[in-house]
């Protein structure tokens, strides 16, 4: 039997603990290691290259907004990250899964709809709550757009997110740590898959998908 590894990065011992209890509800062959920092849980992906998944709590100490989880994507590409969240309203949801998660759990859900979650990731799916599938399923138009924007790489969607803030290319790519060349390549890939023509046009999609989840 598969042994699953799973990581619980949570600053929370007590939330640590209630994730524990629903993921050892899944089988008896799993081994979590938990860490209370991004740190912590940087080096637990380091030295657990075998991990199967890693439930990662979005506000750490440290951590500003989605740039904990835009890291770790980039950085353990392969590993399954699910965001475990006590904000869970629409736009933080579909935000997270543009921004790469596997699965978003509200902190406020019982232990069976955190396993069932687990689980769904485990089996290779994508874990949303229902009310957001419902949401989504009313707006045929802003489903098609939420679809152009998962198309976007963890990067494309910072460099999006940074245009949003209103940087410039030259600034985005000092924050980046990369040319200038480089940022001119994303935009320009954001545009083609997001079928606009400008980055104030993209700018204006992404505040429209966010605005209108919210809402």
């Amino acid at each position: 039997m598969h042994t699953f590894t799973i990581i619980i990065a949570d600053d929370h011992p007590l939330f640590r603990g209630a994730l524990c209890q629903a993921v050892n509800l899944i089988s008896n062959s799993i081994s979590i290691i938990e860490a209370g920092t991004l740190e912590a849980a940087r080096e637990a992906a380091t030295d657990h290259p075998e991990a199967d998944l890693m439930l990662l709590d979005l506000a750490m100490p440290g951590v500003s907004g989605f740039s904990g989880l835009m890291s770790l994507r980039q950085e353990f590409a392969s590993l399954p990250v699910v965001v475990v969240s006590a904000t869970d309203d629409a736009g933080t949801v579909r935000r997270a899964i543009e921004l790469g998660a596997s699965g978003f759990i509200s902190k406020s859900s019982g232990l069976d709809d955190i396993r069932e979650g687990i689980q769904t990731v485990l089996d290779g799916g994508i874990w949303t709550p229902a009310s957001l599938s419902r949401a989504t399923e009313e707006d045929p138009a802003l489903l098609e757009l939420l679809e152009r924007l998962k198309t976007l790489t963890p990067q494309q969607s910072r460099v999006l997110s940074m245009l949003a803030e209103g940087l410039l290319n030259k600034q985005i790519a000092y924050e980046l740590g990369v040319s200038e060349a480089t940022i001119k390549a994303h935009v320009s890939a954001i545009l083609l898959k997001l079928n606009v023509d400008s980055r104030t046009q993209a700018v204006i999609k992404l505040g429209k998908a966010n605005m209108s989840l919210v809402a």
